[in-house]
């Protein structure tokens, strides 16, 4: 894992990642599961939580039991962690938006505190857009191998059922500026160079006091139970409300 040196966010197309990369996707993700014992060290010695309300949102064509072992690691910390009710995770709709609207409102209401969102892939697109609706009821959102810097630089860019105005991902500019603007709350976007669903760059967000772009070596499909992204989301999560801080990797 690195945090340095920093990268510049690419704003223009970059395309989606090479198709050797793509084609080690599985048979790398089964052996990053296979990191047990790797993962019951880090649950003895993650820092807990404080009990606050954790939103986990699913990728694309991902179903809810996909976060499982996220939200299972999570909890085991202290966290409320939830999943999203969204089932399979069929693209972005009306109903989706509604369903993680009504999601936040009733964690935040159910605790009276903010609640962070995490997100993986296209689930990061939802966790950003819904703290960017409602700011007040968000701690921080943590995505992970989410292109919302380039939305089209993804293999999956093809699949999902979004054409702005008709016009294929790539074309539409002005879907693409809203989606990467900053956000009012913290933010840390976990991204690997050695994706191969999504192009790291895509993942890539200006630095500045409250937001964050933090390297992993994983798969895109691994970033869910790989121990080095837990680590990086346990960090997150443990810090303080409103005293948010840069990531800095164990020496």
């Amino acid at each position: 894992m690195t945090h340095e040196p920093r990268h510049e966010p690419h704003w223009d197309a970059v395309g989606p990642p090479p198709l050797a990369l793509f084609a080690q996707e599985q048979v790398r993700a089964v052996r990053e599961f296979a990191h047990f014992r790797e993962r019951r060290r880090l649950r003895r010695e993650a820092p807990r939580g404080d009990g606050h309300p954790v939103l986990v949102m699913p990728g694309f064509l991902a179903p809810e039991f996909s976060t499982s072992p996220l939200r299972s690691f999570l909890r085991d910390l202290c966290y409320d962690a939830r999943g999203s009710h969204l089932g399979v995770n069929l693209g972005p709709s009306p109903k989706v938006e509604e369903t993680i609207r009504q999601r936040l409102l009733h964690l935040a209401e159910r605790h009276d505190r903010k609640v962070s969102l995490v997100g993986w892939s296209l689930g990061g697109i939802y966790a950003r857009e819904l703290a960017r609706a409602h700011p007040s009821l968000v701690r921080m959102v943590i995505t992970m191998g989410t292109p919302f810097a380039d939305i089209s630089a993804t293999h999956a860019a093809r699949f999902i059922p979004l054409r702005p105005d008709g016009k294929p991902l790539h074309e539409a500019h002005q879907l693409r500026e809203a989606l990467r603007r900053p956000l009012e709350v913290p933010t840390t976007s976990i991204y690997s160079r050695t994706d191969g669903i999504v192009h790291w760059q895509g993942c890539l967000q200006e630095e500045g006091p409250g937001s964050e772009n933090v390297e992993v070596h994983c798969s895109h499909t691994g970033m869910g139970f790989h121990p080095t992204v837990l680590g990086v989301v346990s960090d997150r999560l443990a810090l303080p409300e409103n005293e948010w801080r840069p990531f800095q990797p164990a020496t």
